[in-house]
């Protein structure tokens, strides 16, 4: 697109925005009125007339060579099929509904010509409004230099977002997604030198080699290292891997009072008890400690599709929930004496991916810590958190056939 046409169109849509039509009551279409096409000396002159100003913008297209006219909105009516005569170099004019809200106008070039100006004049008594656009004949060279669709963020839809590929998946595999807590910057709980981050990121690592041992599961850690991974970022990585579920691994501390055994929480607007609320709250302030409050992210629609979602998928992460626990108590003896519990973590807010966040346990408690520090017990546990998803993927396949698609 050229210069000169790039300065018309800034000039067509500011104009009209800023003219006198503006008085009127711009909710009623634009109504046509009449429009000639005639050959001049040096190329050709289209002129239309329309009962009000309206937002308008042209170019020009190759293949074949025509002169393209949108306007946001023109009703046509039956005096525009026959009011644009052809002539030696404008061959024929046709206008109809482009898109919602948006008409066009096309006037098919017998020869290549350039757009030399164009502007759009308002009557300031009744607002009714005249385009007048003069071509000049030239090269096909330089028209086809200056031709093609632009892109003008007032005008058109934003372009659209690269977006990569689902992986193939494998019917018989579950994908899972383990999410090690915190990380970087963020170091979580600390006791006696031991940090949740580091941890929950050795849990993470034993826990993927259970699994994989296991057979029928692909395993992705949402971070293979210390390093910084906002909530946001670790909900996107399970939804871009496919993932069947997410399970986020933590291991917290509670300044008041005493809890030991593990406990897996899914989400809930509501929380269970006062510790869960203040541990979500805990949770979800790191990202706003890293500069990035996603709160205000979403718009109504599409927390209105999201919240439909997790209707639907919120049975499927209750159920993993509980087989984990029974697969836990079984494999070390002993889980929080309240071991089901909800919250609102942002990390589970995945709306179409089975969620629970675990609490392996709670370095505030000594016995916890203790057997938190001991990879012999770390290995019970991650045989536990095996079987329970063993029994969820059968149990989950069973109930296939009986959900909503």
């Amino acid at each position: 697109m050229s210069g000169v046409l790039n300065s018309i169109l800034a000039v067509l849509l500011s104009a009209v925005l800023a003219g006198p039509a503006l008085a009127q009551d711009l909710g009623a279409l634009a109504r046509f009125e009449t429009g000639t096409v005639q050959d001049t000396r040096r190329g050709a002159e289209l002129r239309l007339e329309i009962s009000q100003g309206v937002p308008w913008r042209l170019f020009t297209l190759t293949e074949p060579n025509r002169l393209v006219m949108d306007f946001r909105e023109v009703q046509w009516g039956d005096a525009a099929a026959g009011a644009f005569a052809g002539t030696d170099r404008i061959a024929g004019v046709r206008m109809g509904a482009y898109r919602p809200g948006w008409s066009r106008l096309v006037a098919d070039l017998a020869e290549p010509m350039v757009v030399k100006s164009a502007e759009l004049v308002t009557d300031t008594l009744d607002g009714g409004a005249t385009i007048t656009v003069q071509l000049a004949s030239g090269e096909q060279t330089e028209f086809d230099l200056v031709s093609g669709a632009p892109r003008d963020p007032r005008w058109d839809l934003p372009a659209p977002a690269q977006v990569a590929a689902v992986p193939p998946r494998d019917p018989n595999r579950v994908r899972i997604v383990l999410d090690p807590g915190h990380g970087g910057i963020d170091p979580g709980a600390e006791r006696d030198g031991i940090t949740e981050a580091n941890l929950m990121l050795t849990f993470g690592r034993e826990l993927q080699d259970v699994l994989r041992r296991a057979g029928g599961f692909d395993v992705i850690l949402t971070r293979d290292g210390d390093y910084f991974v906002s909530l946001e970022a670790r909900v996107a990585l399970a939804r871009d891997a496919g993932a069947d579920l997410f399970v986020s691994l933590h291991a917290d501390a509670l300044a008041e009072g005493e809890a030991r055994g593990a406990a897996v929480y899914v989400l809930s607007d509501d929380a269970s008890d006062a510790a869960s609320a203040a541990l979500a709250e805990r949770h979800n302030r790191d990202d706003l400690l890293a500069g990035l409050d996603l709160s205000q992210s979403d718009d109504r629609v599409a927390n209105v599709l999201m919240s439909l979602a997790r209707l639907d998928n919120a049975p499927r992460s209750e159920a993993l929930a509980k087989h984990m626990v029974d697969g836990i108590r079984n494999a070390v003896g002993r889980v929080h004496k309240r071991p089901l519990r909800s919250a609102g973590f942002s990390v589970l807010k995945a709306a179409d991916i089975p969620s629970v966040l675990l609490e392996v346990g709670f370095l505030s408690t000594d016995e916890d810590l203790r057997n938190l520090s001991d990879p012999i017990w770390r290995q019970g546990m991650a045989a536990g958190i095996r079987d329970g998803i063993i029994a969820w993927r059968d149990e989950d396949r069973a109930l296939a056939p009986l959900r909503r698609n």
